[in-house]
């Protein structure tokens, strides 16, 4: 079985497009919303969807690394796939298939990432060139070289080795997603699957711009492998 796990946070512009695509996979599964208090209809659209929703209930703000893990902790399917709230994926039954073959055909691999795209009515010819290079980046890291990474928009984890690694770093704020796939590698193999894309708005460069995102991707990235712990503080909510 698949667990969907899907962070949250005043989502109520996006969450319904992943939640009516998931919900077309014909294959057993189950939908985890985990929400760090939102204040507008998320709440209300996603029950429509999942009666699994964990809400944040600690005075801090939550880290997505551990909007994940509160998600992860209900799961009860052999694999777990972590999504952004603004992401889409197209033939979602074909799209699980064949990363359920890849992991069944490389019994040692314990994660898998996929190409990322902005969607087709919002992408930029920036949009298409950054992603390229990451498509490239992620390709050489897990498939080639013996390291490991991968974005936060699509991960596709055995939860047995989630759990055996203690899940995403909490404290965290940025670069997580990085983290947690190099750690995953640790216990066995990931892997890009160039030939599979999920889609998503792009809406934090589209707000701040690529140059001052990628420079803070970066900036974090080596604070994370060099420090253990992120630069970034706090992440600014683009809606």
């Amino acid at each position: 079985m698949i667990s969907f796990i899907i962070p949250t946070l005043n989502e109520e512009k996006t969450i319904e497009k992943i939640l009516s695509c998931i919900s077309q996979y014909s294959g057993k599964k189950e939908v985890i919303i985990s929400d760090g208090k939102s204040t507008d209809k998320t709440i209300e659209l996603v029950s429509k969807y999942t009666g699994k929703i964990v809400v944040h209930d600690k005075p801090h703000r939550q880290t997505i690394g551990e909007a994940r893990n509160d998600g992860a902790l209900i799961a009860t399917g052999d694999f777990l796939v972590f999504l952004d709230a603004d992401t889409y994926i197209e033939s979602v039954d074909n799209f699980f298939e064949t990363l359920l073959k890849v992991f069944s055909e490389n019994k040692e691999m314990v994660a898998a990432t996929v190409s990322i795209k902005v969607l087709k009515e919002m992408e930029t010819i920036g949009d298409r060139v950054v992603f390229a290079c990451l498509g490239y980046l992620n390709y050489f890291l897990n498939n080639m070289i013996g390291s490991a990474g991968a974005a936060g928009e699509f991960q596709m984890i055995k939860r047995s080795a989630f759990e055996k690694i203690g899940g995403f770093s909490q404290e965290i704020v940025a670069s997580e997603d990085y983290e947690l796939f190099r750690r995953l590698h640790t216990v066995g193999r990931t892997r890009f699957v160039s030939k599979l894309r999920v889609y998503h708005t792009g809406r934090r460069a589209h707000a701040v711009g690529w140059p001052r995102l990628l420079l803070t991707w970066m900036i974090n990235d080596l604070s994370v492998r060099f420090r253990k712990q992120s630069v970034t503080k706090e992440w600014t909510e683009v809606r």
